[in-house]
């Protein structure tokens, strides 16, 4: 117990209890906390239960996960190396399963980057129903809106200064930035990515999410071949969203599934 808490210091006892149990101790809560207390470990205090999600006419908003890639939701988060060098990193989230599809790390991002990040999930994934995301001008982009009509999903973004609305997202950025951000020097951008990944691996594989009865989000589970997305489906995206849109260069890895004779129509 105290070396998980060592490990990952800003878990409670009722997290490193679940990390317990799944390496095999038949232990509970109480006794977990009991054990934490004699030791002199922090208990995290209580934190507020975070309001409901509002549009600004009162009512509460129309559009919550009901299944596995319903909805999806993005955001940027900011932080720097310790040559004081900004990078960002661009999240996406899976809202129904809580699993966190995808942490780029770059020291700028654009539109752009966002079409790339999004075709790669397309193609691993499948398509959600909607793309939910605040007002960016990276996310209201007229490339990434048409990417995303000609694939057959939907945008929802949020009320301008209404961030909760994108709670989801919100409160993941707060535990990366608390468990991960805020605990690391990262002396290169290279290792600010390799660490990254790590711990975007061990929060959907290991962290327990209290939302989901302390299970982890994505417990080390493979998509089935059956189950992805047949490539000609990309190819027909893709030349879609070249018409539509008029983008000079679409992601390398959409204009890979395309053949040779129709990379000209984008």
């Amino acid at each position: 117990m105290i070396e998980l808490a060592r490990q990952y210091g800003r878990y409670g006892y009722r997290r490193i209890a679940a990390l317990l149990r799944d390496a095999g101790w038949q232990v509970n809560d109480k006794r977990v906390e009991r054990l934490w207390r004699r030791e002199g470990l922090k208990v995290p205090s209580r934190q507020p239960k975070k309001g409901r999600l509002w549009l600004n006419d009162g009512s509460c908003i129309r559009l919550r996960p009901e299944y596995r890639d319903h909805v999806w939701s993005y955001d940027f988060v900011h932080c720097r190396t310790d040559d004081g060098k900004v990078f960002r990193t661009l999240n996406i989230l899976d809202e129904f399963s809580r699993e966190c599809l995808t942490i780029r790390v770059r020291r700028k991002l654009n539109s752009t980057d966002v079409i790339d990040a999004l075709t790669d999930l397309f193609i691993f994934r499948g398509v959600p129903a909607f793309i939910r995301s605040d007002n960016g001008p990276e996310f209201i982009a007229q490339a990434v809106r048409d990417w995303i009509s000609a694939v057959g999903a939907k945008t929802a973004c949020i009320e301008p200064g209404s961030p909760w609305e994108n709670g989801y997202c919100e409160s993941f950025n707060a535990r990366f930035r608390d468990e991960m951000l805020n605990g690391e020097v990262f002396y290169s951008l290279r290792e600010a990515q390799i660490l990254i990944e790590q711990w975007r691996k061990h929060y959907n594989t290991k962290r327990p999410h209290s939302a989901l009865g302390y299970r982890p989000p994505a417990p080390e589970t493979i998509l089935p071949m059956d189950q992805r997305p047949a490539m000609h489906q990309l190819s027909k995206w893709t030349t879609q969203v070249g018409l539509i849109s008029g983008i000079s260069q679409v992601p390398m890895n959409a204009q890979t599934v395309l053949p040779p004779k129709l990379w000209g129509l984008i």
